[in-house]
C-alpha cells in the first residue's frame, strides 16, 4: 500500500510539502485530480497518479498540458465534486486562460489550484512570482511556509472554496514543496466507490457570454469582499513578539524570520506578522499591526508584493510609518533568500547588533572541480545531436543553422561539446519561433522538442507552420516518457507501465503527417549511419520537414523493466 494512504488517523509521517499536500488533498475528499507535471509541483501529481490505483474512489490525469488540466479539474467542481490541478508557476501561463474567466462562473464543488514558484530558476526559465494571478483573477490565495502549514492549508483550501464558490489557490516555493517535515495526519474518508457528480444545467452562470460574464464579474467583486472579511479573522494570519519595531512576512521567507527571531533573542523588541492568508489583502489586520509600530520590514521572497500592498494601506488609513524592504534595498528582488541574507536585513533595517558568525577553517579542503548538469550517459539524445550535427557539418551548412529548442533534459544540448541550443522562450517556442526566424533570415533553422513537450505545446504552432508554409527541420526527441520531471506517462509511449496498458497510443508520425508535414522520418538514434542516411535528404532541402527520433530514455526503460 502506498506510504501516503498507509497511514492512519494520528500518526506523524516525514512528508515533502508537495508529499502533506497530496495527503491533505485526499483527506478533503479530494475525488477528480489533473496536472501536467513541472518541477517543484511534481511529487503532488506523481503520488495521486500512483495512489489512484489503490482508491477505486480517485480520478487523476496527466494531461497533455495545463490549460487542459485545469478544465479537466474546473468541469469536475462544476458538477460538485472536490477536484485539484497542480502546476510549476509558468504553467500557471497555459493554464492563465480558464483560470480568469473561471473566476467569473466559479465552481460547486471544493477546486483547488496549486502553483510552484521557482526563486533562484533551479528548474525554470524565470523567476515569476505567481501571487500576481490572485490579484488579475481576483481569487483566493493561501501560501503555507512548512510540509505541516501546506498540509493544513490544503485541506482548509477546499472549505474556503465551497464557501466562497470559488476556486482557490495554494502557492508554494521550491523550499516548500521539497522541504521536510513532521506532519500528523488525519483521517481518510472512504474511497471505496466512485462518486459521480451532478451538473445543474444554468446558462446564466456556466455560459459567459457578454451579457452573463458582466453579471458575473460583480458576483466575483461581492465574493472577494466576503473573502477580506475571511481572511482579516483566519488563523494563518497570526502575530508573535513585541516591540515597537515589525516584520510582515510570508510563505518559506517566514521561516527565515522565525530562526532571525531565535537566534538573536528579538522576541521583546520586535513583532511579527506572519500572513498564510495573502490575497485578498487583510487590510484591518495589516492596518492594525501598522498602528502599533514605528517601522516595518517586510520580508519576502521575488516581487514586493506584500510590500506594496502594505504601503496601500498605510496611505488609505493615513498611518504615518516607514516602510522597509525591496524598495529600500534592504532585500533583493531575485534570487530565493537564505537564513542568514534575512538575519542581517533585519540587523541593518532596525540598527541591531549582529553577532559575528564562527566560521569553521576550510582552507584545507581542495577546490572542487564544477559539476555542470549533462545528459545521462547512453541518452539517446545526446546520439541525436550527434546525428544532425555530423550530417548538417557534412552538408556545409552548420555553421549557418539556427538551433531554437525547448523545455526538457535536451535543453542540456546547449552545453559543450554539443552546442545546438540557440534560442528558447517557453513550451512549444521551439516550433513557433522557427516560424519567426524563417520568415525574418537566410538563416537554416533546425529545432528540437520533447515527445512530452510536442503534445504539450507543440501541434498548433506545427500547424501553423504548414498553413503559413514556412520553411524549417523539427526534431521530434521520442524518447517515450516526461523524463526531466520524473517518468510521467505522455500519448505516444511504446513502453508503458501496466497500469496504461488499455490507453490508446498516438503515433507521433502520424499526428504530423495529419497536419500536412509532407517530408517525415523516423529514426533510431543509437543506429548512427542509418540514421545519418535517413536525415541526409531531409536537411539537404530547405522545406518544412520532421524527424522523429524514437528511443527510449535509459532511465525509464531500467526503471521499467526493474518494475516488471
Amino acid at each position: 500500500m502506498h506510504p501516503l494512504i498507509e497511514a492512519r488517523a494520528g500518526q506523524k509521517l516525514l512528508l515533502l510539502g508537495n508529499e502533506a499536500i497530496a495527503r491533505g488533498a485526499l483527506e478533503a475528499g479530494l475525488r477528480v485530480g489533473a496536472a501536467y507535471p513541472g518541477t517543484p509541483s511534481s511529487e503532488i501529481g506523481n503520488n495521486l497518479f500512483q495512489i489512484q490505483h489503490e482508491l477505486p474512489g480517485l480520478y487523476f490525469e496527466f494531461s497533455t498540458n495545463e490549460k487542459v488540466a485545469m478544465e479537466v479539474a474546473a468541469a469536475a467542481a462544476a458538477t460538485g465534486l472536490r477536484s485539484l490541478t497542480c502546476m510549476k508557476h509558468v504553467g500557471l501561463n497555459v493554464a492563465s486562460d480558464p483560470l480568469m474567466t473561471l473566476a467569473y462562473i466559479g465552481v460547486r464543488g471544493g477546486m483547488v489550484i496549486v502553483v510552484a514558484d521557482d526563486p533562484s530558476c533551479h528548474s525554470s526559465q524565470n523567476e515569476q512570482d505567481s501571487r500576481y494571478y490572485a490579484r488579475l483573477s481576483g481569487l483566493p490565495l493561501l501560501e503555507p511556509a512548512t510540509p505541516e502549514e501546506a498540509y493544513q492549508m490544503t485541506r482548509f483550501a477546499f472549505e474556503l472554496s465551497e464557501k466562497l464558490e470559488l476556486p482557490v489557490l495554494l502557492r508554494t516555493t521550491t523550499r516548500v514543496s521539497h522541504a521536510r517535515g513532521v506532519v500528523e495526519v488525519g483521517t481518510l474518508p472512504s474511497y471505496d466507490q466512485p462518486i459521480k457528480g451532478k451538473f445543474e444545467k444554468d446558462t446564466h452562470r456556466w455560459v459567459p457570454i457578454p451579457a452573463v460574464a458582466r453579471v458575473r464579474h460583480q458576483v466575483l467583486l461581492e465574493k472577494m469582499k466576503e473573502a477580506q472579511r475571511l481572511a482579516e479573522s483566519s488563523s494563518w494570519n497570526r502575530t508573535y513578539g513585541k516591540g515597537p519595531l515589525g516584520i510582515i512576512t510570508s510563505s518559506v521567507a517566514a521561516n527565515y524570520v522565525e530562526d532571525a527571531f531565535q537566534d538573536l533573542n528579538l522576541f521583546e523588541q520586535i513583532k511579527v506578522l506572519n500572513l498564510g492568508f495573502t490575497h485578498p489583502w487583510p487590510v484591518r489586520l495589516i492596518a492594525d499591526f501598522l498602528k502599533q509600530v514605528e517601522k516595518v520590514l517586510v520580508v519576502e521572497e521575488l516581487e514586493p508584493y506584500l510590500e506594496e500592498a502594505v504601503k496601500v494601506v498605510a496611505q488609505e488609513e493615513g498611518i504615518k510609518v516607514a516602510i522597509l524592504g525591496k524598495h529600500t534595498g534592504h532585500l533583493p528582488r531575485y534570487l530565493e533568500f537564505d537564513p542568514g541574507q534575512v538575519k542581517l536585513a533585519i540587523a541593518r533595517a532596525f540598527s541591531l547588533d549582529l553577532p559575528k558568525p564562527e566560521t569553521p577553517d576550510i582552507s584545507w579542503v581542495p577546490e572542487l572541480p564544477p559539476r555542470p548538469p549533462t545528459l545521462c550517459p547512453g541518452c539517446p539524445h545526446r546520439e541525436t545531436y550527434n546525428v544532425i550535427k555530423d550530417v548538417l557539418k557534412e552538408l556545409g551548412i552548420l555553421e549557418n543553422t539556427i538551433f531554437p529548442t525547448d523545455i526538457g533534459c535536451y535543453t542540456l544540448g546547449i552545453l559543450p561539446p554539443i552546442q545546438m541550443a540557440d534560442y528558447l522562450i517557453c513550451m512549444g517556442s521551439s516550433v513557433g519561433a522557427p516560424c519567426g526566424f524563417s520568415v525574418a533570415t537566410d538563416h537554416r533553422i533546425v529545432s528540437f522538442i520533447g515527445d512530452s513537450t510536442f503534445f504539450h505545446a507543440g501541434l498548433s504552432p506545427l500547424a501553423s507552420a504548414v498553413f503559413n508554409k514556412h520553411k524549417f527541420t523539427l526534431v521530434v526527441l521520442d524518447n517515450e516518457t516526461t523524463a526531466m520531471t520524473g517518468h510521467q506517462p505522455v500519448p505516444s509511449q511504446e513502453l508503458r507501465p501496466k497500469v496504461l496498458e488499455d490507453r490508446p497510443r498516438i503515433d507521433i508520425e502520424e499526428v504530423v503527417r495529419a497536419l500536412g508535414v509532407k517530408n517525415v522520418v523516423t529514426i533510431n538514434p543509437y543506429q548512427k549511419e542509418k540514421a545519418k542516411e535517413a536525415v541526409r535528404p531531409i536537411l539537404e532541402k530547405n522545406e518544412l520537414s520532421v524527424i522523429i527520433a524514437k528511443a527510449p530514455c535509459v532511465l525509464y526503460r531500467a526503471r521499467l523493466a526493474k518494475k516488471k
